[in-house]
């Protein structure tokens, strides 16, 4: 019997969000699927209403250090359990548990899954026209800078085979904000992985206020060259298709 695919979703403050997604995720993701909550110390109490609901585990870091670092975590947790799938996805509601399916169906023919926003059948909601341009903006300065295909490179709705987190070293990754979804797909790029995108909608958060700063963006802008600098080109055993 295949291991029940893992959910890793970092919070930080998201106490509003967490009892929907998980009720969204216990309606659409497959049965025994496990979902582990990394909570950067949040004042709203996010961890508290995590571990209270049923099937749920948290794991609790004692401040806000960075997305990367709650991934690792996460992931971390997933592998030493003996997943074979582990989706990684946003708590508030902009990724929708009812895609859950579709990327654990196309992991069947890849090692990476994105779920994107910009290919065929993709798109976003409720942003302003300002976060489309800056969004489009920097997948297409990553593009350029990486020369790589994957046309959502910035999105955080992925599902990645087991084996294919332990080729890229996930754990050794530079990125600490934004920049580590880049980093993570470069990687798998970089290492000859299968690497898919399917088309999703992602919608603007419905509660609280979004974690992008000024910070993380200039991260973004300096890393993304260095990465290329730092690592040779993807080998041709690469592959990347939509479905």
């Amino acid at each position: 019997m295949a291991a029940p695919p893992w959910i890793v979703v970092p919070t930080y403050c998201e106490a509003d969000n967490v009892p929907r997604l998980v009720a969204g995720l216990r309606a659409h993701a497959p049965a025994g699927t496990r979902i582990v909550v990394v909570d950067d110390g949040s004042p709203d109490g996010t961890a508290a209403v995590a571990a209270a609901l049923p099937g749920v585990e948290v794991l609790e870091r004692p401040r806000k250090t960075g997305l990367a670092g709650a991934y690792v975590a996460g992931f971390t947790r997933a592998l030493e359990a003996g997943a074979a799938l582990v989706v990684q996805m946003d708590a508030d509601l902009s990724h929708d548990p009812a895609d859950v399916p579709r990327l654990l169906a196309a992991a069947a023919r890849a090692d990476l899954v994105l779920g994107s926003r910009y290919v065929s059948g993709g798109g976003v909601a409720h942003w302003r026209p300002w976060r489309r341009a800056v969004s489009r903006a920097a997948c297409a300065y990553a593009r350029a800078v990486l020369r790589v295909p994957v046309r959502d490179l910035t999105g955080g709705f992925k599902c990645w085979r087991a084996d294919a987190l332990r080729t890229i070293g996930f754990a050794g990754a530079g990125s600490q904000g934004y920049a580590f979804q880049v980093e993570l797909t470069y990687r798998a790029l970089r290492g000859g992985l299968r690497v898919a995108e399917i088309p999703i909608v992602f919608s603007e958060r419905r509660e609280g206020r979004s974690k992008l700063s000024g910070r993380i963006a200039l991260e973004a802008v300096w890393r993304v060259p260095a990465l290329r600098l730092r690592r040779p080109r993807a080998r041709s055993g690469s592959s990347h298709y939509t479905f």
